[in-house]
């Protein structure tokens, strides 16, 4: 019971504040948009698409390290070796900053200019670099505490990360502005960067405090063989992802490159970018702050049914998680794309981001459950299939815009998306189906929630004309409360609530199926 408290309890923090924080970093880009405009968005994009390479490089495999290593060695007797390697893990974290920052630092112009194709975005390349050894750093702690079963110092950390930024950016944004796209970048991403170094500070200091605590003054041991042990985690986890974050950032180049190519007009092609990635899809992936706590939380508990073959309790897990993934995004994408233009001018005063929300939400259920079924199988031990699968799904993405995009524009792309999602989710189902031996059930999981949803629209649209609503504020929250309230209805009445209760429990209900 206290096992079941506890993980009640952590779920309940990361929900709260995983919802909190995606709505402040959803609102604050709304803000952000409407200062620097779509092409300023589209510019801040392409910036963090070497941004995001350079932080892969820093931080990839040194919090799976500190992670496992930590785990491994708190089960021990001998304090001093924990404090060993975790020194040693830190101390590898530091290096593979300093050098990602660096690497970074020098090619930040060289690379603005021929890869990128935008000297705009040099600055805010360089005033970047500084940040990345704070963030390897910082990893690793954070890599510490998933091991302690410790939620509080990196929900603490984001908080605070979360807070220093926008209130950094609220206060040299407007100035910044007036100068032009490129000093408005720069201006947001100088936020980025203070607020990740006082984010590492202060979750260093909550590590510290913790390893005396734990191991008091034990003198840290470094055991025979430490390196080896390390890099064995290291060299897999960096190299797959790094490769995989490379094929990511040769997609994000070409996007914007072929996009040009089509228009014409480089402004015009940076403000369609800015407007997809940087503007449309934080709505899209907003709601999944509800279900990230289930798939951080459940994977250990499928890992152990896994690994003791409990294959009752494995098939109930896998079951239920997929049942709940399907019927939470299927009323968030129906919801999105019902009213996507109202969206769409409400939050950027742009009917082009509720044409981007209308044609993506429809393929939402597989955006959500390539990433569950990406947790779920590493949780069965599949990390060499979902590295695998990640790389042919960017190869043929990369295919596709290289194929579609100088004949369709934005257009191609959006295409491109909606392959790509529905392709890795049923990659990611059939894999699960063969590795859990379990049957995907695709009545109850996927059209019943869908025809749920239809009936539940059209029940909502038939409420909110009787009412005589109208106007963009009213028709959003009224049409997804009454539609929204109609859909919860249906579903608990199908058994949705049997549902949470088996996961809660970590059970099957009497007499029912998954």
């Amino acid at each position: 019971m206290g096992r079941l408290k506890t993980y009640l309890k952590n779920v309940a923090i990361l929900t709260v504040t995983g919802l909190g924080l995606r709505a402040a970093g959803m609102f604050f880009r709304v803000y952000i948009a409407a200062r620097i405009g779509a092409e300023g968005m589209g510019l801040y994009q392409l910036i963090f698409t070497l941004y995001s390479l350079c932080i892969t490089v820093a931080t990839a495999g040194v919090s799976v390290a500190a992670t496992r290593l930590a785990a491994e060695e708190l089960a021990r007797p001998q304090p001093g070796r924990a404090k060993g390697v975790l020194g040693r893990v830190m101390g590898l974290a530091l290096a593979f900053g300093l050098a990602a920052g660096a690497v970074q630092l020098v090619l930040a112009w060289p690379a603005a200019r021929f890869w990128l194709g935008d000297v705009r975005a040099a600055p805010s390349l360089a005033l970047l670099a500084p940040s990345l050894p704070f963030m390897a750093v910082g990893s690793a702690a954070r890599g510490y505490f998933f091991a302690r079963r410790k939620v509080g110092p990196n929900v603490v950390s984001q908080i605070f990360e979360q807070i220093i930024r926008i209130a950094l950016v609220l206060l040299i944004l407007p100035g910044a502005v007036q100068k032009g796209v490129q000093y408005a970048c720069a201006a947001v991403l100088v936020g980025s960067m203070v607020s990740e170094v006082a984010s590492t500070l202060l979750v260093m200091w909550y590590y510290r405090r913790d390893l005396n605590r734990t191991f008091g003054d034990a003198p840290a041991q470094v055991p025979r063989g430490t390196s080896g042990r390390i890099w064995r985690i290291l060299a897999p986890v960096e190299g797959g992802r790094c490769l995989d974050s490379a094929l990511h950032t040769v997609e994000n180049t070409l996007v914007p490159a072929f996009l040009l190519a089509f228009l014409g007009s480089r402004e015009e092609s940076l403000a369609q970018f800015g407007a997809l990635k940087g503007m449309a899809m934080p709505v899209l992936l907003f709601p999944f702050s509800f279900l990230t706590p289930l798939a951080t939380l459940l994977m250990p508990e499928v890992t152990e049914a896994h690994i003791l073959g409990r294959q009752k309790t494995l098939e109930t897990l896998v079951g239920r998680i997929m049942l709940f993934t399907t019927t939470f995004s299927v009323l968030a994408g129906g919801l999105i794309a019902l009213y996507a233009y109202p969206l769409g001018r409400l939050l950027y005063h742009d009917e082009t981001i509720g044409f981007y929300l209308a044609v993506l939400a429809p393929v939402l259920p597989g955006m959500y459950l390539d990433a569950m079924g990406d947790s779920i199988l590493k949780g069965l031990g599949e990390e060499v299939a979902t590295f695998r699968y990640s790389i042919w799904d960017s190869l043929i993405r990369i295919g596709l815009v290289i194929l579609l995009m100088p004949r369709m524009g934005m257009k191609g792309f959006l295409f491109v998306m909606i392959c790509s999602n529905v392709l890795s989710a049923l990659l990611n189902i059939f894999r699960i189906e063969k590795v859990a031996r379990i049957r995907t059930r695709w009545y109850r999981w996927f059209v019943q929630p869908a025809l749920i949803f239809l009936i539940s629209a059209v029940l909502g649209q038939g409420a909110l004309r009787l009412m005589g609503v109208s106007g963009d504020w009213q028709q959003l929250l009224l049409g997804c409360m009454v539609t929204g309230g109609f859909y919860c209805l249906l579903m608990l009445r199908f058994g949705l609530w049997d549902a949470a209760q088996a996961i809660l429990a970590r059970r099957k209900p009497a007499g029912s199926t998954t």
